[in-house]
């Protein structure tokens, strides 16, 4: 029998896998196209269910094949958990399963999606299936934030809204980036350690990221394309157990509306 395989291919300039031949129909933006063959229609149903589910039924093209095809062991399930949210991240590309092998191509936003894609996929997995991460940075208004910014904070004056001199200057620079990309729309997402009460931190995490749409107000940027939230402790990029961990998770983040 043959090794099962599917491919899943995102949105337009779909990428075929080497090897494996092109699909006959090119999806459209906004797209996925399913092809490959599976051993029966139950599998078919499952894995279609999910990934309508995911992206919505007039979203999805059906090409897959039934036929005589090896199928690993709780193949299924295992598919399912592959199929999740992370994948809308992914543009121009195309994940293959390929019996017990999962590659990914495509573009995302930053390298911080592109590892955790990936990472989330293989932890999910059993030990018996490898992971290829071909996912690239795509040269995105996302990035080039993210290049601004380059992994700093954006510093405040203890407990209050205030910008410290240090954190004028970096807005500074994300003004400049900004006021190259007419037309985007940005969320501002102010976050907090987990010292003190959850309420006060989320209070404080929101008013930051509001003084941070005044500040680039007063650099030109037009507040109508600037949203705030505040998320306070709740998504932290680092352990708040040593003092160096809380400093990166007090900060403010930039997200381009998609």
């Amino acid at each position: 029998m043959r090794c099962l395989w599917i491919s899943l291919f995102f949105m337009s300039g779909a990428v075929s896998a080497q090897n494996i031949a092109p699909p006959a129909v090119t999806p459209n933006p906004g797209q996925v196209l399913i092809s490959g063959t599976v051993p029966d229609e139950a599998t078919k149903a499952s894995v279609l269910a999910r990934l309508r589910e995911l992206y919505g039924a007039d979203k999805v093209v059906d090409q897959i094949a039934i036929g005589s095809v090896a199928l690993p062991a709780n193949w299924g399930g295992y598919v399912q958990k592959i199929i999740n949210p992370n994948l809308k991240l992914i543009s121009k590309g195309q994940v293959k399963i390929d019996g017990t092998a999962v590659s990914l191509r495509g573009e995302v936003g930053n390298e911080a999606q592109r590892q955790q894609i990936a990472s989330d996929i293989a932890t999910n997995l059993n030990p018996t299936y490898t992971v290829n991460n071909g996912l690239r940075v795509s040269a995105s208004d996302q990035s080039v934030l993210d290049s601004v910014l380059a992994n700093r904070v954006v510093e405040f004056e203890s407990g209050q809204t205030t910008l410290t001199p240090t954190g004028k200057a970096i807005l500074d620079q994300m003004a400049a980036a900004m006021q190259k990309m007419a037309g985007k729309k940005v969320e501002i997402i102010g976050h907090t350690d987990d010292r003190g009460l959850r309420e006060s931190n989320i209070a404080l995490s929101q008013a930051r990221a509001d003084a941070v749409k005044l500040y680039f107000g007063s650099k030109g940027i037009d507040l109508a394309s600037l949203s705030t939230s505040g998320q306070g402790p709740d998504r932290p990029v680092a352990s708040n157990d040593s003092a160096d961990g809380r400093a990166r998770n007090r900060r403010i983040e930039f997200r381009v509306a998609q």
